[in-house]
Order: structure tokens, then C-alpha cells, then sequence
């Protein structure tokens, strides 16, 4: 018997730890985004600061800050942008604290493990004091008190749903929206993005101070993409291999058909009508990166080593397997794991193989705000 709607979404957790297929291993994509995204952030924590007038404390927030040393990499930037910014004018430093968000199910303690460093670094140059702690709970509810944040970041977490979108009953062969999919679908999926969007913003504006920052990162899509074209192939191709599964008797098809993915990947039109009825933020920017989808082999090397093809295959799907794991089992069960990702490693060494004529790009978008 699967679980209910809002039980899996309780499980939604990168997969922790430090093994071959947790998140801390496989995530050097969403690192090189934000090595990307890194100038951004940095300027609008300098903005922040000018606007909030160099208080003696300042507080930050990482939402959905999963695990491992990514988070300590945003942390990181944040808080040496801080010290360095009061040193330059010669004020004493401040203290930070800095508040680490993600649901229950998230591994704090890999990440915490990291801390310590951190912490030594800053006592050296420039010098200073962060103090970090955990915060347990959904970022679509109060998580602090009001007027108490300078600064909020949050990056590839938002496109996560609070819930599975109500009106999906019909859509038993996806898992999110693939075409050709009912014509609900992707209401559905908007609507719950909108909804969800919206309590984010207003949960923010009630806990960030006047003249307070937000960047915020997400997977997104361009708005000229035809919804005739898959919203986002790794679920396509996870699809392509639950289905498989089911048809093999692996996997109980009822139990197939009620599995959607709790994903938004939205458009910027749809990103800017929310922050704009919403009217606690001014946008300072939106941008929009096009970024390369980890492992995919030039195609000289294809041609000379075809075995490169399934090498690559097996790491997207550790990649995929790291973001997806705790949600499958939650459904399906752990027996399912092994099987889906074999399958899906020579899925995307296929679609690798022939996708020469297909930029494998992931359309990455940062807004950066200024709390009214």
C-alpha cells in the first residue's frame, strides 16, 4: 500500500551521509551553480548591509539547506562577504548567526560535522564570529521570529511542492509532466507552485526586517518552451523506467500510477507574477543561467570510447538516485532502488548517445529581493 500524498512529501530529503550515493557526493552540480550564482549572492548581502546600516549582530537564513559541504560553501561566502564588508569601513565586526533550515528527515549532522572548520577559518582572516544551529521544519510555514532576518538564501529548493498537486488522478503515465499528458496536468502543477510561491513570500516578509535581502535559486524553464517538450528529463527518464518495472510485474502498477514527483520548474513570467502580487518584495534582479547538466561526453570521446556512454550513465543516475532516493522508498520500498537506477543509468547513456542535436542544459534562475 503506497502512502498518502502529504506522507511522502514528509519523506522529501536528499539522501544523506557520505557514501557513493548520497547527496554530499553527488551534488558537485548544484556547487557549480553556485560558484555561478556566487557574485549575486555577494552583492546583494552587500546591498543588505548598506541598507540595514552595519548592525552589531546579523542574522542569516540557508532554507533547505540539505546536507553536506554546499551548504557550508553558501555559509561560507555569505559570511566572509560580511566581516569583509565591515572591515573595509573599519567597524567592528559583527556576530552572525546563521540559521541552517531543511525538513526533519534531513542529515544535519553530516553537515554539522563540517562546522568546526568553518569556524576556525573565520577566527583567522578576516576575523570573526558565526554561530550556526539547525532549524528543523517546512519553509512554507513560520520557521522565526518576526522581524529577526537580515539575510535569506535558499537555493535548489523551492521547485520542491509542499504537496503533490490535487488533480492528478489521470496522469498514470508520469510521473510529472510528460507529453502527452492530460490537460489538467499541468494546472495542476502550477496552481500548486502559486499557491506554494505565495506562503513562501508571505512567510518570509513576516520574518525579515525592513530593507532585508532574499536570494533565492531554482531549476526552472524558459518561457518559450512548448509544453509539447518534456518539462524535465530526469524525471522523464525516471518515468521511462518505473514504467518499465511496473510492465515487468516489479512493480505494482496502481502503485506506479499514483506516483507523481512534488517538482515545479517554473518559467520567469510565472516566478515574477508571484513576487509581484504577493507586494513584500522589490525585485533588484532576475537572471537566468543556462547550465550544463552534469556528464555529458564531447562527442569525439563518444565516438572513440562508447563505453564512456554508460560510465556517464551510472554517474547521472547516482546523481538522480541522491535527490530521489528517500522519495522512492517512501512509495515503492527499498527493494526498488537497485532496479530503477540500473535501468536508468542505460537510459540516459542512450539518451546521451543520441542527443547530439540537444544542448543538455538546465535552465537555473536566481531572483534576488529587497523586503519592503
Amino acid at each position: 500500500m503506497s502512502p498518502s500524498r502529504d506522507t511522502l512529501v514528509d519523506a522529501l530529503s536528499m539522501k544523506g551521509g557520505t557514501g557513493d550515493h548520497s547527496y554530499a557526493t553527488n551534488s558537485h552540480y548544484q556547487r557549480s551553480v553556485f560558484y555561478e550564482i556566487q557574485p549575486t549572492v555577494i552583492e546583494s548581502v552587500r546591498e543588505m548591509l548598506v541598507n540595514v546600516d552595519y548592525p552589531g549582530c546579523i542574522k542569516v537564513a540557508d532554507l533547505g539547506c540539505s546536507t553536506g559541504q554546499n551548504t557550508v560553501l553558501a555559509m561560507s561566502a555569505i559570511a566572509y562577504t560580511i566581516l569583509e564588508s565591515y572591515q573595509q569601513i573599519s567597524k567592528n565586526p559583527p556576530e552572525i548567526d546563521c540559521y541552517l533550515n531543511d525538513l526533519p528527515e534531513n542529515d544535519f549532522n553530516t553537515t554539522f560535522k563540517c562546522i568546526p572548520s568553518f569556524q576556525e577559518k573565520l577566527k583567522m582572516e578576516p576575523k570573526g564570529k558565526c554561530f550556526v544551529s539547525g532549524v528543523p521544519g517546512s519553509f512554507y510555514s513560520r520557521l522565526f521570529p518576526r522581524k529577526s532576518l537580515h539575510f535569506v538564501h535558499s537555493a535548489f529548493s523551492i521547485h520542491w511542492l509542499s504537496k503533490i498537486p490535487d488533480g492528478l488522478e489521470s496522469n498514470t503515465k508520469s510521473i510529472y509532466i510528460k507529453y502527452p499528458y492530460p490537460p489538467n496536468v499541468y494546472k495542476s502543477y502550477l496552481n500548486q507552485f502559486k499557491n506554494d510561491f505565495s506562503l513562501f513570500l508571505k512567510m518570509r516578509s513576516e520574518e525579515i526586517v525592513h530593507n532585508g535581502h532574499m536570494v533565492l535559486t531554482f531549476v526552472g524553464r524558459k518561457v518559450s518552451d512548448s509544453l509539447s517538450n518534456d518539462c524535465f528529463q530526469v524525471w522523464s527518464l525516471l518515468s521511462d523506467c518505473l514504467l518499465d518495472l511496473s510492465s515487468e510485474g516489479f512493480v505494482n502498477k496502481s502503485v506506479m500510477e499514483s506516483f507523481n514527483m512534488p517538482f515545479y520548474n517554473p518559467n520567469e513570467e510565472e516566478v515574477r507574477e508571484v513576487i509581484l502580487k504577493d507586494g513584500s518584495f522589490e525585485i533588484n534582479k532576475i537572471e537566468k543561467f543556462d547550465h550544463v547538466v552534469p556528464y555529458k561526453i564531447d562527442r569525439q570521446e563518444e565516438d572513440e570510447h562508447q563505453s564512456l556512454q554508460l560510465e556517464a550513465g551510472i554517474k547521472h543516475a547516482s546523481w538522480a538516485r541522491c535527490i530521489t532516493e528517500p522519495l522512492l522508498v517512501a512509495h515503492f520500498g527499498d527493494a526498488i532502488i537497485e532496479p530503477v537506477f540500473n535501468k536508468y543509468a542505460h537510459y540516459m547513456a542512450k539518451y546521451l548517445s543520441v542527443s547530439n542535436h540537444r544542448p543538455n542544459m538546465t535552465l537555473v534562475i536566481v531572483v534576488s529581493l529587497t523586503r519592503k
